[in-house]
């Protein structure tokens, strides 16, 4: 404990050897970042409930049956989606450290880590290649005289997409715990000839069961605040998400009292979520899994074996086959045409412009604030003011999460509607909740890596009274340049695969890649659509390999 007590006592040290003048710098500076994450978010929340409060229609919208419905069927399926990830996670991850030698192992688990990085609009393109009408499984089973078999859209498409990025991600959280086994327990298991299901009791299940409920609750959140595979995979009225209904009330139905009663029950329900994760813990951090082979003292029958193959067979054809599927898809489309066609290179040009822009704006927020909690952290215990600040600062990081990037977009569609053209300011618009967006995970890679900074460096820079530029320029930079990088590499990447404040906003004027495929889906151009999939995908991927490359990869799932 003391050895992890060292850094922060490194680090207090030496925030205590900044001047007046910089500890109060940092710390107004931080306070400014702060208010700015707050009053976006405030003002959008405020004008949710003025426009509930102050029109009949949202009073009246309350009570639609839609409304209820719409809830219930996103509890439902982010339930059932949630059990269809987390349990066979639970069996998938046994199978895959218990069976350390196969060929590909270390491959498969690279792989699981893909859907992290892929824009769900690229993964339910290639979901659609496998499992749609015209797909590779309903080819096959027409093939043997069976009539549109299997269905891609409704409630299947939408648990089928969740499974597809939450079982790896489950999968790989499961993992870490077990691969944190001590060595010295699987040779016990050895020497007393235990089976595999005494091995379960006795050792794995009680490695896994404290961060099974939290895996299950950050599943759980990922699937209600599931916006663009409901949307392309939803099909219809019986099968929509409470953020699916905000986006069509507003863009297709134009009533926004519904708008708003769905926008303000989504942030209670996100509420009440953050709520029951913070009781019953999140998981480990450590899931950001290499495949560390544990060795094994004991030896199965032949049926756990063909039990276990067969498990991570199936598992990594479910995750592969899309990815397959966009590759090949899109490069039987005409791609020289492609990235030549105005529309494309505009549409890309205005992704790089927002997606570096916000990860900019995200990365420059996060220092803002870790250098402000930092500069008030020796007087965090004599005052409160400093102490609630860095709360709130560690908080702010958060606010999106309550309040997703739909939720978001639709309170300042609200308050603008009739001030302003909201279209014409779009790029700000997706340029800010982007950056939002991207905060809660930039924070958590920069923050470890600037104590860590701090801690090694600071006695020795107040020694040498270098500050500012000169700081900057010959300890900052060089000593963080590389989690730096990361992290806007990491939150460009998200903003570039966002879906969510470009459908609010998008227009003929403003279209991304993410917007552009979406409406090339629309118009049943599926060969453009596979083309800008895969570009789309490789960027991003690109993006999100540079981004889990290095330190600080250990803060992602």
């Amino acid at each position: 404990m003391a050895g992890g007590d060292e850094p922060l006592k490194d680090e207090r040290h030496s925030m205590r050897l900044l001047t007046r003048r910089q500890t109060a710098t940092r710390i107004g500076a931080g306070v400014c970042v702060l208010a700015a994450i707050v009053l976006v978010v405030g003002l959008a929340v405020a004008a949710l409930l003025n426009t509930a409060n102050g029109s009949d229609g949202a009073g009246s919208a309350a009570y639609d049956s839609y409304i209820w419905r719409v809830a219930r069927f996103t509890l439902f399926q982010a339930g059932l989606s949630s059990l269809l990830s987390v349990l066979p996670a639970i069996a998938l991850a046994r199978a895959i450290v218990r069976r350390p030698r196969f060929p590909g192992r270390r491959l498969l688990v690279i792989l699981f880590a893909v859907p992290l990085g892929l824009p769900q609009i690229v993964a339910a393109l290639g979901l659609i290649e496998i499992w749609g009408r015209q797909g590779l499984v309903n080819g096959m089973l027409l093939a043997f005289g069976m009539a549109e078999p299997v269905s891609i859209y409704g409630l299947s498409g939408i648990l089928l997409a969740h499974v597809f990025f939450n079982l790896p991600l489950a999968t790989r959280l499961l993992m870490a715990r077990l691969e944190a086994v001590p060595d010295e327990y699987w040779r016990n298991a050895g020497q007393l000839g235990l089976g595999s299901r005494d091995r379960f009791r006795f050792i794995e299940w009680p490695h896994m069961r404290g961060h099974i409920a939290g895996v299950a609750g950050l599943v759980f959140m990922l699937c209600v605040t599931s916006f663009t595979l409901v949307l392309l995979l939803g099909g219809g009225p019986r099968a929509t998400t409470i953020e699916v209904a905000i986006y069509q009330a507003l863009r297709f139905d134009f009533d926004p009292p519904r708008a708003v009663v769905l926008a303000l029950f989504q942030i209670v329900l996100t509420a009440v979520l953050l709520a029951v994760m913070a009781l019953i813990g999140r998981p480990a951090e450590e899931g950001a899994t290499l495949g560390r082979v544990s060795r094994q003292y004991t030896r199965d029958g032949l049926l756990s074996g063909v039990a276990d193959y067969g498990l991570i067979l199936l598992s990594a054809v479910l995750v592969v086959a899309p990815m397959v599927a966009i590759v090949v898809a899109g490069l039987s489309a005409d791609l020289g045409r492609l990235v030549m066609e105005a529309a494309v290179i505009r549409a890309f040009g205005t992704s790089l412009a927002i997606g570096f822009s916000a990860a900019c704006l995200c990365v420059f927020m996060s220092t803002i604030l870790i250098e402000g909690r930092n500069a008030a952290l020796p007087f965090a215990d004599a005052s409160r003011s400093a102490g609630i600040f860095r709360m709130a600062a560690a908080g702010a990081s958060s606010l999106i999460l309550l309040v997703p990037p739909v939720v978001l977009g639709s309170g300042w569609f609200v308050l603008l509607r009739g001030q302003a053209d909201v279209f014409s300011l779009a790029p700000v618009f997706v340029t800010v909740i982007n950056a939002l967006m991207a905060l809660p995970f930039v924070m958590r890679v920069l923050e470890p890596a600037h104590a860590n900074h701090i801690a090694r460096i600071g006695r020795l820079s107040a020694s040498l009274g270098l500050s500012g530029f000169d700081r900057l320029r010959h300890v900052d930079w060089p000593g963080l340049r590389r989690p730096l990088l990361l992290a806007l590499a990491f939150a460009m990447a998200l903003s570039l695969g966002d879906l969510g404040a470009i459908a609010l906003f998008g227009s003929e004027d403003v279209t991304t890649l993410p917007y552009l495929l979406l409406q090339r889906m629309g118009s049943y151009r599926t060969a453009d659509a596979s083309g800008l999939a895969l570009i789309l995908g490789l960027v991003c991927l690109v993006l999100m390999t540079v981004a889990t490359a290095g330190p600080g990869r250990r803060a992602l799932p």
